[in-house]
């Protein structure tokens, strides 16, 4: 409230125009602030030093201190509401809750999820979820923005509970007493005394209660925010000065931190007697990897070893794998799980721009006028970043097309969502390319100052039509034409690809297509603009940037080029290998052939996320040596001869670099599980038994040495990333960064991109009569990859505990299927038992499996194929049959799972419906009657 002119209005309502006079502290704009203040406390019951929210942030506790209220004029009024405890995750207290209508705002038009909202009409208006179900029955997604926005305790974690204060553990009944006898006290005493008391307690509760800042293990969005913990007890997860999110959070990064303190945690090295396992020392275990690995590099050289580094851990480790593999064993066979998912999109990158990541930044995808999404559930693979697209969709006019074989969330939001032939992508991207360009929608200005090859590349282009586009991918004509004129005619486009991609034979030739036709449209140099391959894990970016690639040193400098070995050798006092070596794949390959001895990997459930998974644990068990290192005994575990014990995120110190290229630092929260180590610790001591001398006393060293020989991050130290500061590569000596690339020249010696032509895609598995459907498989919003780490967490179990596989109502009621009822997937290279769901998320002959099992995961359907240029497995072409087994089980989805909500979509909170309600007075309107009188 404020008054404007000599009149009172509301702030938030009012527009700002010239010459306006605004009052913010004069006597009838604090009035009516203390009357509209006054209706907030008679909502709530103020009891902050038994209150879990009393730590110095409850918004509503501190407005009554710092407007010195003493008693309120309107009393509290109890409602005629319980509590809703019905989320694993979080309660609500409506009797707590002031309706200032933060946490619908933040459902509604930030996470967009749309479940949340209040009906101003009803005579005690509520929160409510989906109109009126109870929370945990709802389309809540637990993203957690709700909780983390009130202001009070109205909404509050699980965790928190009975935990934060001194006092909040007390028996309900003993509270609900000396709640009692404070109220009591207040009209003699006014509210300063007793807040008094409560500011004691809560600055008690500072020295046991600690915040640290991290960056979430989990996509590669890249979240930070503070932990707060007690003792090994993790209160709660708080987002607020996050570069990338701000305020948001997902399901995983809010509430899926059960796996850290895990019973099933590593905590001695282990190893092999047969077919046991013996627990060993430390010492014991690191002297029989370091003999073993030198006795094999005597008897068979050093190409006989191969070393795996985990997308999941810092980049510190994974540059000091590499070091190991090349500097200390002699041997370029050196990979990372980038290989399984964006290694394709890196490669289309390098190819028509220069850099191998992302254009720009979120933000830069907020701006886009369009967005085009292709092979990617982003909602529930990247959430936070798709929070950014809904949300500029919802309230900005951004226009949104799909690619996808599944209907699902970003799908059903689109302007125009296709649903291509498998595989096809690159033809209709091509076919629009070639449309742009005939037609006079090419951007030419652009193209003649900025783009080289456009005379080849045009004429690589002619198969392709919009006519065979149509024919090819199963599109509507006029619907390509529909998109070709959509980017025509965006202020800006941007698109967005994942594994529906790059897990293709044509993965990197698709991730090519999309680029050319970002550079036909003129669509790089700006912000609202440009190419996002979005990272599946937390640091697959930073695995490939610090150097765990078979071809590459850190900061994608090859391995064949003599300056860069010399540089290396200059550095760590070593002849270095200078032919490419094996990638993941060939790996296993070489496993199979006899060639490939040993594998060191760390952090990487390998046995079940590599395609082909029988042929790979069959690889696995032919090893000579194996060592695994890992927080928990992973399948993989079982083929190892040591197993190391390896500690979480939570546990050590380093840097992710996240999707958008932006490198931060994450804190130790706790001390590593007795028993266990950070993973860099463990590679220097194996580096040392093998004659290395590192003497690394910290992450920060590394970086430093990582700095000094990479042009890409030659700016990048602890001092830049402190707290919550961040860069994005490349980062120049003096710490300048470059958020959105490309915005001089792109990155090839001439300043110039390149069109770089490609051919129709020749897929590898089509179903056929025997084989006759098609399996697409994906990530699951509540669980990450095999679930290793989110299957740990209760209330991620109680929502999704078992994978499926999504069967189309069509085909369910050609095949007499019903959800629950038990299949048998079967095809050319194994079988899994699984529990169908129907769904009009997929169509037809299609089906859809989450990757996310231990138990029956999909990756022992699918094949040896891959990506021909990058050996990606073709984890997307896969055919198999379904047996209909006669048992039928309960869904494998429960009706509390978030997919079975209905969400109810408004326009933020709608506070206006509150003002027209007949009961309702602006603030402040008894003051203005007194002073016009």
């Amino acid at each position: 409230m404020v008054e404007v002119d000599g009149k009172l209005q509301r702030a938030c309502a009012t527009t700002i125009a010239d010459g306006m006079t605004v009052g913010t502290c004069t006597a009838l704009a604090v009035g009516a602030q203390r009357e509209a203040f006054d209706r907030l406390l008679s909502n709530h019951l103020l009891y902050c030093t038994v209150c879990d929210n009393n730590n110095g942030n409850c918004t509503v506790h501190n407005t009554t201190k710092l407007l010195a209220v003493e008693h309120q004029e309107i009393p509290y009024k109890p409602k005629p509401y319980e509590e809703d405890h019905t989320n694993p995750f979080y309660r609500y207290d409506p009797q707590q809750c002031i309706l200032c209508g933060r946490c619908v705002e933040a459902c509604q038009n930030l996470q967009v999820n749309e479940t949340l909202s209040i009906r101003w009409e009803d005579p005690h208006p509520r929160v409510l979820w989906d109109g009126g179900s109870p929370i945990g029955e709802s389309s809540c997604v637990s993203c957690g923005h709700c909780v983390s926005v009130c202001p009070c305790n109205a909404l509050m974690e699980k965790s928190m509970l009975h935990e934060a204060g001194y006092l909040t553990a007390i028996p309900k009944p003993t509270l609900d007493g000396m709640i009692d006898i404070v109220k009591g006290m207040e009209p003699d005493t006014g509210y300063s005394a007793i807040l008094k008391v409560s500011e004691i307690e809560s600055a008690m509760r500072e020295s046991r209660i600690k915040k640290t800042k991290t960056v979430c293990t989990y996509c590669g969005v890249g979240c930070s925010f503070d932990i707060w913990t007690k003792d090994r007890h993790i209160l709660k997860v708080e987002p607020f000065e996050g570069h990338t999110n701000g305020v948001s959070t997902c399901v995983k990064g809010k509430f899926g931190w059960d796996f850290v303190n895990s019973p099933d945690r590593l905590t001695s090295p282990l190893i092999r007697e047969g077919d046991k396992f013996r627990e060993a020392t430390w010492e014991e275990a690191l002297d029989l990897v370091a003999k073993r690995f030198t006795e094999i590099k005597a008897r068979n050289g050093p190409d006989a070893l191969a070393f795996i580094a985990s997308s999941k851990c810092t980049n510190e480790e994974s540059y000091l794998m590499q070091k190991l593999a090349r500097a200390v064993v002699g041997t370029n066979n050196i990979d990372n799980c980038s290989r399984y998912c964006q290694a394709p999109a890196t490669a289309g990158l390098f190819r028509t721009v220069g850099y191998g990541g992302d254009s720009g930044s979120i933000v830069d995808i907020a701006n886009a006028g369009l967005v085009i999404i292709i092979g990617s559930n982003t909602a529930e693979s990247h959430p936070v970043l798709a929070t950014r697209v809904k949300r500029a969709h919802k309230l900005h006019g951004q226009k949104l097309i799909v690619s996808d074989l599944r209907e699902h969330e970003m799908a059903r939001r689109a302007d125009v969502f296709i649903h291509p032939e498998p595989g096809t992508d690159l033809v209709w991207l091509s076919a629009i390319t070639r449309y742009l360009l005939d037609n006079g929608l090419a951007k030419t200005d652009f193209l003649n100052q900025w783009v080289n090859g456009l005379e080849e590349y045009s004429k690589s282009l002619a198969p392709f039509t919009m006519e065979y586009a149509s024919k090819v991918c199963g599109i509507p004509l006029e619907t390509l034409e529909q998109i070709a004129h959509m980017v025509a005619e965006a202020s800006g486009t941007c698109i967005l690809w994942a594994m529906g991609v790059t897990q293709h034979s044509c993965g990197s030739d698709t991730s090519t297509a999309i680029s050319n036709l970002l550079l036909m449209s003129g669509n790089y140099m700006r912000t609202g603009t440009g190419a996002y391959p979005l990272r599946g894990h937390n640091n697959v970016q930073g695995a490939s940037d610090h150097g765990s690639m078979p071809n590459l040193l850190p900061g994608y400098q090859s391995v064949d080029d003599p300056e860069v070995r010399r540089k290396f050798e200059k550095a760590w006092g070593v002849t270095l290998p200078s032919t490419k070596g094996l990638d993941n794949h060939e790996m296993v390959e070489a496993i199979d052939e006899g060639k490939l001895k040993s594998i060191y990997l760390f952090g990487e459930e390998m046995s079940l996320v590599d395609s082909n998974a029988n042929f790979v644990s069959d690889a696995f068990s032919k090893l000579e040596f194996f060592v695994v290192q890992d927080i928990f005994f992973s399948n993989t575990c079982h083929y190892a001869d040591v197993v190391l014990p390896a500690a979480p995120s939570l546990e050590k110190e380093g840097t992710f670099t996240s999707t958008e290229r932006r490198i931060q630092r994450l804190y130790q929260v706790f001390e590593p599980l007795p028993g266990s180590r950070p993973d860099w610790e463990i590679v220097q001591d194996i580096a040392n038994r093998l004659g290395a001398k590192w003497n690394y006393q910290h992450p920060s060293e590394i970086m430093d040495e990582i700095a000094s020989l990479t042009p890409l991050q030659a700016g990048v130290n602890y001092e830049r990333l402190e707290g919550y500061k961040t860069l994005q590569w490349p980062v120049a000596a003096g710490g300048s960064d470059e958020p959105l690339l490309y915005t001089k020249s792109f990155a090839f010696p001439d300043g110039k991109a390149r069109f770089y032509p490609v051919d129709a895609p020749k897929l590898t598995e089509l179903p056929d009569q025997e084989f006759d459907l098609h399996l697409n498989n994906g990530r699951l919003l509540e669980h990450f990859h095999e679930g290793n780490l989110t299957y740990r967490s209760p209330g991620i179990r109680e929502k999704t505990p078992d994978t499926f596989v999504e069967v189309s109502p069509e085909l369910a009621s050609e095949r007499g299927i019903q959800s629950g009822t038990w299949v048998q997937l079967k095809s050319r290279y194994g079988e899994v038992r699984v529990r169908a769901l129907v769904t009009d998320r997929v169509t037809g002959k299609e089906v859809y499996m989450p990757m996310n099992s231990t138990t029956s995961p999909v990756n022992r359907l699918t094949s040896s194929f891959t990506d021909t240029v990058t050996h990606t497995p073709a984890y997307k072409e896969c055919a198999v049959r379904m047996q209909v087994l006669q048992e039928v089980g309960p869904s494998p989805l429960p009706r509390i799972n978030p997919r079975f909500g209905h969400p109810t979509p408004q326009h933020g909170v709608e506070v206006e419906r509150k003002w027209k309600r007949a009961d309702y007075a602006t603030p402040g309107h008894q003051l203005i009657q007194i002073k016009t009188n």
